[in-house]
This record gives structure tokens, sequence and C-alpha cells, in this order.
């Protein structure tokens, strides 16, 4: 790759969060693939960038999406919960996966009216499999739509009014946390989603439901807000390991609507390459949405609180979160889903824990910024850090399991072929039972080194 490229490239990568403070509009914040394509595209002759927005880069239609490869070989076997009490059995084995392939589409009914939808297709394919229950002593399961599942992502109308005030209606990301927002392969260095918020909550989180959104200030004082009423989560689906990520709806033909839930997110965008967000959610009673109005006859509220940054300049890209949950009656929904339907999609897996926790932080240098001018590749060495407790403390006479609380290393690199296509290579260790930032937890360690290849892009627009 020649030096001019390289460059190109180079100052691509950095020009939608330079851009942010003063040229991203309220529509970019939520278009996914807008947003990765804004963060690569360049203008010919290396004049100043200008920020790709989610409706001024097309007149009348888009389509195009994202994909992941994904190859692991891993020394751990498939349940850290089951045989001896040192956690996971070593033994060496090796998984290959297509995560997912997202298709999406955008069509503008006039310029004020935008119809929007994302399709994925999860682990390759649809249909009728078996897939073992790790969580359940691997025990064998029937799923329908799995290995892979197809899911509506997103499908919605868009009105846009004003610059500070816009709605937005149909199936939405909930911006809870980092990664949902910007869950696009590029956004984040390793071969897969940053794992403590991912494990704690679903990803990528859509329900039905009403958005309101915009950008409010100017200059060094730019705001974006959301602000969500959705489907809420259903208690039947918190679990042990997961905590409430098993709660979103969706395997039925309709979501209950009993107890909504409210997302509001804002983000500063005021300073060139810095990005400060948080978001809140709360479910006033997660129960109401179960399956069966007759599983519980208490209330079970849901609050999750995050906080997240991201800097980004030419030569350096850090990010950072951290999420805390907390689940009122959390012992008394343990005693109900334990005793759930053996023919219930759930896992029954207990105890559902009162708090959880997740945080992380990871750096990485843009070697072709450090050693500008020369035929360097656009290669971004990178190391990250994750610590989750889907267990951080259980309610009434339940006891937390320390394998569930995990500290994780990944160091790799990410070689960025083109502006749009990275080749990821990483090696991560999981240390179980330990919220130490380095050494050894009080379990087998879970270690394995990963390659992937991932792309993000609009197809064709017109």
């Amino acid at each position: 790759m020649n030096a001019k490229i390289a460059m190109l490239t180079l100052s691509a990568l950095t020009m939608a969060q330079a851009a942010n403070a003063h040229t991203i509009n309220a529509e970019t914040q939520t278009d996914s693939v807008a947003i990765a394509q804004a963060q690569h595209a360049c203008c010919q002759n290396n004049k100043k960038l200008k920020a790709v927005s989610a409706t001024d880069d097309y007149e009348k239609f888009r389509f195009g999406g994202y994909g992941e490869m994904v190859a692991s070989f891993k020394d751990y076997g498939i349940n850290r919960f089951y045989g001896k009490n040192d956690g996971n059995r070593k033994k060496h084995r090796n998984t290959i996966s297509i995560p997912r392939f997202v298709l999406a589409l955008d069509y503008k009914f006039t310029p004020k009216w935008i119809l929007g939808a994302e399709i994925e297709f999860e682990s390759g394919g649809v249909g009728t499999a078996y897939e073992i229950e790790n969580s359940e002593n691997g025990e064998y399961e029937t799923e329908v739509e799995k290995g892979g599942e197809v899911a509506l992502e997103q499908f919605h109308i868009t009105r846009l009014i004003h610059p500070a005030f816009n709605v937005r209606a149909g199936h939405v990301i909930l911006p809870v946390g980092l990664t949902n927002s910007h869950h696009e392969p590029i956004n984040f260095f390793g071969t897969t989603r940053p794992e403590g918020e991912t494990t704690m909550i679903p990803s990528t989180w859509h329900e039905n439901g009403i958005e309101l959104f915009g950008t409010i200030g100017k200059g060094y004082a730019t705001f974006s807000y959301q602000a969500l009423v959705t489907s809420g989560l259903n208690a039947c689906g918190f679990d042990r390991n997961n905590w409430v990520q098993g709660g979103k709806q969706g395997i039925f033909e309709e979501d209950n609507f009993t107890s909504p839930a409210y997302t509001f997110r804002v983000d500063y965008n005021g300073v060139p390459g810095l990005r400060l967000g948080a978001s809140f959610y709360y479910c006033a009673n997660t129960t109401a949405n179960s399956d069966k109005l007759t599983e519980y006859n208490f209330h079970a509220p849901v609050r999750i609180y995050t906080a997240d940054a991201q800097y980004k300049n030419n030569i350096v890209a850090a990010r950072a979160n951290f999420m805390w949950g907390n689940l009122t009656n959390a012992d008394r929904v343990s005693a109900v889903n334990t005793k759930l339907s053996n023919n219930s999609p759930y896992t029954r897996v207990v105890p559902v824990a009162k708090k959880a926790v997740s945080y992380g932080a990871e750096v990485g240098l843009n070697l072709a910024g450090i050693f500008a001018g020369t035929r360097c590749p656009v290669l971004h060495p990178f190391a990250r850090l994750d610590y989750y407790n889907t267990q951080k403390e259980c309610a009434g006479l339940y006891i937390a399991d320390k394998r569930n609380e995990v500290r994780k290393w990944t160091a790799g690199i990410n070689w960025f072929a083109l502006p749009n296509l990275v080749v990821k290579a990483d090696y991560a260790t999981r240390q179980i039972g330990t919220s130490k930032i380095f050494g050894k937890g009080k379990y087998n360690s879970e270690n394995e080194f990963s390659i992937g290849v991932a792309y993000v892009g609009w197809f064709t627009k017109r």
C-alpha cells in the first residue's frame, strides 16, 4: 500500500470524531452504517474532510451493511460451572463462525420522511437446529431459528423536524452503553464485541417503540440526546450467567407492553475527537411483561446506568465504558424462574443477581500516523481490559458464584486493508473469580487466539 493511500486512510479514521463538534447533525447519531462510513470516508486531494450525515450523502435510496467472520483457538472447555471446583476444564478446541451478516437500507419518501431497516443473519443461517446448552450441564436443546438466527434489527420511520427535535417510530436500537450505539465491527478493536456489556445486556439491543432525538448547542457546547419509550424486559429470561440479557423480547409474535421501558442518553460532542456519553434505562416492572400473567405476583424493576467515553486522533484511539445494574426483588425472581417449564425457551439457571457491574477500556495506536510519510500500512496494535460480574450482589439467602466474576485482557492488532475492510488478530486471557487487574484468579484461566475479517459500507446509493 503506497504512502498516499495510507495517509488518506489515516485521515479518514479520525474524520468523524474531529467533525462531531461542528458538523454531525442529529440524524447521524442513530444511523448505524452511516456512522461507520463517516469514520472512514475521505475526500479527494486531501482537502478538508467533512462528516457524512445520515441523510445528506444520498438522494433517495442506499443499500449496504456489515459482516464479520471469526476463527478462535481455545484451551478451555464449554462450561466452567460443570464438573470440578477449579472451573473450566483445560481442553483444546477450535471454533469458526460468522457471528453476523447485516443488510441495511434507507429510503427517503421525502427529504423529511425516511424509512430505515436492518436485517441481521446471525451465525450463518436459518432454520431448526440443535444446540448444546452449556449452562445446563451440556444438555441438548432443539431451537427454531438458531444456527443461525434471522432478526429484524431495525425497522423505523423517521420524521425530521428540526436539528434539535426529531421523531423516530418502529423497531429501534436502545442506546444503552457504548456498544449498542456503536456496534459495527470497525468501532471496536477486538475480533468480538466488548465482553462486559454484551454479557450483562442484549447486544445489539433493539425493541419496538418511539424515539425523540436531536442535537443542541454549537461549538464547544454541542450535545446530542435520545429519549425512548419501548417494550420492556421480560423477567422470565433473567438468569445467573447473563443477568437481564435473556429478558429481551421478540421470541413470540407480540411483545408485552404492560410495563414499558424508558431510556435516555446524552452525548457531549463539543471537542474534536472526543465523545462523552451517559445513559439510563428503567423498566418499572419486568414481571408484568412475563409470558403468563400468573407466573409472578410482585414487581421487579430494573435500572441500568452507563457512562462511556471515546477519544480519537491520527495517532491514538481510546475508549472506556462503565455499566451498573440493579434488579429489585431479585431473590423472588430467582425463586420463580427456577420453576419455569422445561419446555420454555429460558435457562432457569439461578440465582439472578440484585446488582451487576461491568467496565472496560481499550487503547490502540495508528502506526501509519506515527510513521507518517512512510509506506507503513494502516496497522492498529491495541490492548483491552474488561471486567464484569453478573452476580455482584445477590438478594435474600442466595449466594453469588465467584465464577461469574471475570477479568479479561486482550491484546492484538487491526489491519485496515481498505478504509471499510479490517483484518483482526488478538490473544485473550480470562481470569475467573477475581477483580484484580493483574494476577491469577481462583479458577482455571481461559485463553484463546482469534483471527477475523470484518467490513462495513454502502454497496449502492442514488
